[in-house]
């Protein structure tokens, strides 16, 4: 305590805004994302995945190419009206190879996802919810698998099952249950103090019920953005796999794939890997879009 705070008994006081003091600028909070920010970010995310799919479905059929037919006398052509974005070295479309790769990049980071998602948030619940043994021992295996890197992990599932698109969906499924087990536990362990669900248990309810009925409904909403995220980390990864060899063999028009098998035309003809390169991104940001979205609409705190 200074000697102006003895003076005022302990209290602060701030001078008069004057010339010679003048008054304080508070800090600004920093603005929130207001309602229509989120809203807006959902509906592009929305609209670009469902340009995306539109054309992996209509290009091939309107560019008249199939992205399967090799023709020799057209290798490493430049984009033209017949071909819009050229062709590689065995002579085929590139365009429609490109826009093809949708249907099969898209659904794999769904599927893995998927595969992360169902028994991340089972083992996360049941952790959460009964503790003791069960949560050491599915804790225990968290930590394992959280000891690999995801990519290193899913290298040593494919390095067990062999190469290949299934495969690579289930290894990048694999490496990525922890953190859902993670989150759905934490969420658990708070929801399951509620009053409601102590008056569930005390009116009788059965485990399952309030696992089922009170519980997974209040937790279910983070744990679902984080699978929306998670989609586009599941492409990336899909891709990388399929460039290093071990995901969608050939010719498969997958993007990670097109990308491998461009990478020595890179002077050449950049344009076999920078198209399904530019595919990936505008995928990976539309799905973090729609995530970053759902994820500002679904926080309570907003």
């Amino acid at each position: 305590m200074n000697r102006s705070q003895r003076k005022t008994g302990g209290i602060r006081r701030y001078p008069i805004p004057t010339r010679k003091h003048p008054p304080r600028r508070l800090i600004p909070a920093p603005p929130r994302r207001r309602p229509w920010y989120r809203v807006l970010s959902i509906v592009v995310g929305l609209a670009a995945l469902s340009v995306i799919l539109a054309l992996a479905f209509l290009v091939p059929a309107l560019s008249g190419c199939d992205p399967f037919a090799m023709d020799d006398g057209a290798r490493l052509q430049k984009p033209s009206p017949q071909h819009w974005l050229g062709t590689d070295q065995f002579g085929r479309d590139v365009c429609s190879r490109a826009f093809y790769g949708g249907r099969i990049s898209l659904p794999v980071g769904v599927v893995a996802v998927l595969t992360a998602f169902l028994p991340g948030l089972g083992l996360g619940l049941l952790a959460g919810y009964y503790g003791g043994w069960v949560d050491a021992l599915v804790g225990l295996a968290t930590d394992v698998m959280l000891a690999f890197p995801g990519i290193l992990l899913a290298l040593l599932v494919l390095a067990w099952l062999g190469p290949g698109l299934g495969n690579a969906m289930l290894a990048i499924g694999l490496a990525s249950i922890p953190n859902y087990i993670r989150l759905a536990r934490s969420s658990t362990m708070q929801v399951k103090r509620a009053w409601f669900v102590r008056a569930a248990r005390v009116v009788g309810c059965s485990d399952a019920r309030i696992l089922t009925h009170h519980i997974l409904p209040n937790i279910v909403a983070p744990v679902i953005v984080l699978a929306t995220l998670d989609v586009g980390w599941a492409i990336l990864n899909a891709a990388a796999l399929s460039f290093l060899g071990l995901g969608a063999q050939p010719p498969t028009p997958e993007w990670g794939a097109m990308i491998n098998q461009g990478r020595g035309f890179l002077r050449q003809a950049p344009w076999i890997s920078l198209a399904p390169g530019g595919m990936v991104i505008l995928a990976v940001l539309a799905i973090q879009a729609l995530g970053d979205g759902l994820r500002d609409a679904m926080d309570p705190r907003t």
